[in-house]
Formats: C-alpha cells, structure tokens, sequence
C-alpha cells in the first residue's frame, strides 16, 4: 500500500527531501510564503517546533526547482501566488508548469494555451519544463513505518517536549486532536497525513483531550 509513508516532517527532513536549505525555510516560514501546518511549541530555537504536512512537503519540492533550479524571483513566485491562489495548494501540486525566461508557465485551460501567469502573456516556446519526481518513494526511503504500529500512541524523549506522538511517526497526537475537533473525517485527516491510518485516528478519538 503507498499509505507506508510518514506523514509530518521535521524542518531537517523537509531540507533533505526538497533540496531546499534551513535558511529557505525559516525565511519563508517569517515572511509567511510558505509556512509548515502545525507549530508544536512557541520555542522556534527547540528542534521539531515546525511540522510540514505532505501537502506543504510537495509544494516545497516544486518551488525548490522553480527558485534554486531554475532561478525564478521570489518577486515572480509571489505573483504566481497571487494569480493562482483561488487553486489553493493545487497551484503548486497539481498543475503542470513550465519556466520560460525564469517566468512561471501554464496552460490556461480555457485557451490551451500557453502563457506567462504573472503577466498573462502568451509563450510561444518554452524552454524547461517542472517536472516533479515521486516524493513518496523518497519518503518512503527515509522512514518506513511498520504495520503493527498502527493505533499505538508513544512519548519518546526530545521529540515534541515528549509529548504523545503515533508509533512509527514524529506526528503528535495533539495535532489530529485539533483536526478532529475541527471537524474533520478520518479521510480528511489522512489526506493530510498519509502515514496515519483508521486506527491512529481511533486513538486520537480516545485522547482525553477529544472527548
């Protein structure tokens, strides 16, 4: 099953599987471009304050190629943000770009054409294409989850103040809690977090702090 992947990344795992350097990230995370979806303490000096989802692992792998790779401004990657942001995340991990130029490209879909998304113009070349490499085989690679974890809930010391995390994963219970109380379903909660399975979100549910 792909699901044997963790689900939550370290700011040290993050810079391994993107390419992208702890200087990028912290930088983003301050001017608030690309920020990690659950801050586990209010010490950014402590390790695993920061905890990347899948999601947020996937956008960064695309913007390390647009930004280090392909040498796209900063200034063009906010205004890609900007133009794209009714696609949510989708913009980063579901479209298929091009760079032109050091401009961002796409195919606007009314059109099929190609065109610069910042400035709208038509492209009749294009001179490199993203291309996205399968980030769960690197993944998976990095920290495999056994089966039998499943369901279990574990403190280990310097990980998250030792805070209850899920067997086989740096994700703190803590934070499902809050997915949880939010409102969202099992499979919502995976979607994010794909190492987590039925089981852990049954865990969660059984924390004192979701009842």
């Amino acid at each position: 099953m792909e699901r044997t992947i963790i689900g939550a990344f370290s700011e040290d795992q993050v810079a391994t599987l993107t390419g992208l350097s702890r200087a990028q990230l912290r930088r983003w995370n301050r001017d608030g471009f690309i920020r990690p979806s659950f801050k586990a303490n209010d010490d950014a000096r402590k390790p695993y304050t920061y905890i990347y989802s899948f999601t947020d692992l996937l956008k960064l792998r695309v913007l390390n190629q647009l930004r280090n790779r392909h040498g796209v401004s900063m200034q063009e990657l906010k205004k890609v943000e900007r133009a794209l942001d009714h696609l949510g995340d989708d913009k980063w991990t579901k479209q298929k770009l091009w760079v032109s130029n050091r401009k961002v490209v796409f195919t606007e879909p009314e059109s099929l054409q190609k065109r610069e998304i910042s400035s709208r113009q038509f492209v009749a070349e294009i001179a490199l294409e993203v291309v996205t490499a399968d980030a769960r085989e690197d993944i998976q690679k990095l920290n495999e989850r056994q089966e039998d974890a499943v369901g279990h809930v574990v403190k280990r010391r310097h990980l998250h103040a030792s805070e209850p995390v899920f067997s086989g994963t740096r994700i703190p219970v803590s934070a499902i809690v809050d997915y949880i109380e939010a409102g969202y379903t099992n499979a919502q909660i995976i979607e994010q977090f794909p190492a987590l399975r039925d089981g852990d979100i049954e865990a969660a549910r059984r924390q004192p702090e979701a009842a």
